[in-house]
């Protein structure tokens, strides 16, 4: 398009905005990168329009996820940006749609505005944040964040599978857009943003270690501050596991106990769950395994080297991977929405972490005589590996840029667990 003609659009849009009666001030463009036509650029005629008020906490929620954001939008999330994600927040929910259609809705909005109501014409006739075409709608209707998000979301409804398939590829589906790889870069900051908007907890602080202690039948929990949680769980004989099993605050603690093959969950609540799967000799995992939902459970069987994981209708999937004498790990090791499985070889003292693709990874830590454990120990990016040593009572947890932090917890005996006790969302 040329600049004459570019320069007549905006002319138009700023005729037919003012007539509205819609233009709102709002914070000034991020400059982009010149050569993403989605996002903001040098044309910046007509100011972003209003997503709606910008309440009290929208700045104390940007500053949060200031720090654990790790795409495009890392460090530049405004009170404004988190006013126009939480109006396409509160449209899902008034359709009373799960959080993930809100962390899809997202992740488009993060590629195609940067989360802005940009009522400029960069790209074709695209405007608002999900920069959709005039087929869509008409101006004012691709303008107003809930009329557009609706939109979106009439689309996304008709994708078979949408609740488990991966966000990027969906994102892809409603847009169709000429650049689908942007899309699955950003989808783990659209599954934070939908986090802390969807459930108000945002980056409360990084995950947490903890130890199980079949002695006692008890779990001993650190919180962010170092302090100590007690929580009575299991019995000698049982081996631990932890995630958010029911899908809502903190998460959770549980143990798999192989004399009857049953894991035994622990909610917010303080209830019980029983769910069968697994057998003696089998050592237990829990990540969010479907990428959806809750956190499942799993389990590694050393005698096939194989992994038995459980998704959120019941089904079964098999994954080789491992060896006898291996010990499991699972986590997001790639960002992507699904977790991932892997082993700590003693004999090596390595990881050897699946990525979604079914590459391997391998990255030496520990030695023989460590347990090892995950979780987002730095508060950003994908889960970090780590090992609790025994002999000593230490964790030595691995950070993003390969850097060793050590914690005392635990003594000989205790066997290693990790998850957010106190609340922030991942």
């Amino acid at each position: 398009m040329n600049s004459t003609v570019r320069h007549h659009l905006a002319a138009v849009a700023t005729a037919a905005a003012l007539t509205a009666g819609l233009l709102a001030a709002a914070p000034a463009a991020l400059a982009d990168d010149a050569s993403d036509l989605y996002g903001p650029s040098a044309l910046a005629a007509i100011p972003d329009y209003s997503c709606g008020p910008i309440i009290g906490s929208d700045q104390t929620v940007a500053n949060q996820l200031n720090g654990v954001l790790t795409g495009k939008l890392r460090g530049a999330m405004t009170a404004y940006r988190v006013s126009c994600a939480r109006a396409i927040v509160n449209t899902v929910k008034a359709r009373n749609l799960p959080e993930r259609a809100a962390a899809i809705a997202l992740t488009t909005a993060i590629v195609e505005s940067e989360i802005r109501n940009n009522p400029n014409v960069v790209d074709h006739d695209s405007v608002g944040l999900f920069q959709q075409r005039a087929s869509w709608g008409s101006f004012n209707q691709r303008m107003d964040p809930t009329w557009t998000t609706n939109a979106f979301l009439n689309e996304l409804l008709q994708r078979p599978n949408w609740q488990t398939r991966d966000i990027g590829v969906l994102c892809q589906e409603v847009q169709r857009s000429g650049f689908p790889e942007r899309y699955p870069v950003q989808a783990p900051d659209g599954v934070r943003i939908a986090a802390a908007l969807f459930g108000g907890n945002a980056g409360a602080g990084p995950d947490n270690i903890g130890i199980f202690r079949p002695s006692t039948g008890e779990f001993h929990l650190r919180n962010d501050d170092g302090s100590l949680a007690r929580v009575s769980w299991g019995e000698a004989g049982d081996l631990p596991v932890s995630g958010n099993f029911d899908g809502a605050g903190p998460d959770n603690v549980g143990v798999f106990r192989p004399s009857t093959g049953e894991f035994h969950l622990r909610y917010d609540d303080g209830s019980l769950t029983k769910v069968s799967w697994g057998e003696n000799g089998d050592l237990p995992v829990s990540a969010n395994f479907d990428g959806a939902g809750p956190d499942n459970i799993g389990v590694f069987r050393p005698s096939v080297g194989e992994f038995h994981l459980r998704m959120d209708d019941g089904s079964l999937v098999k994954i080789p991977w491992g060896e006898a004498g291996d010990l499991p790990v699972a986590g997001n090791w790639d960002g992507g929405a699904a977790g991932n499985i892997g082993i700590f070889r003693p004999s090596t003292g390595e990881f050897h972490l699946r990525m979604d693709d079914g590459s391997l990874t391998k990255i030496s830590w520990g030695q023989a005589g460590d347990l090892p454990v995950s979780a987002n120990w730095d508060g950003a990016g994908p889960d970090n590996i780590g090992i609790f040593r025994p002999s000593t009572g230490e964790f030595h947890l691995r950070m993003d840029d390969g850097s060793l932090t050590k914690l005392g917890w635990g003594a000989n005996g205790d066997l290693p667990v990790s998850a957010n006790w106190d609340g922030r969302a991942n």
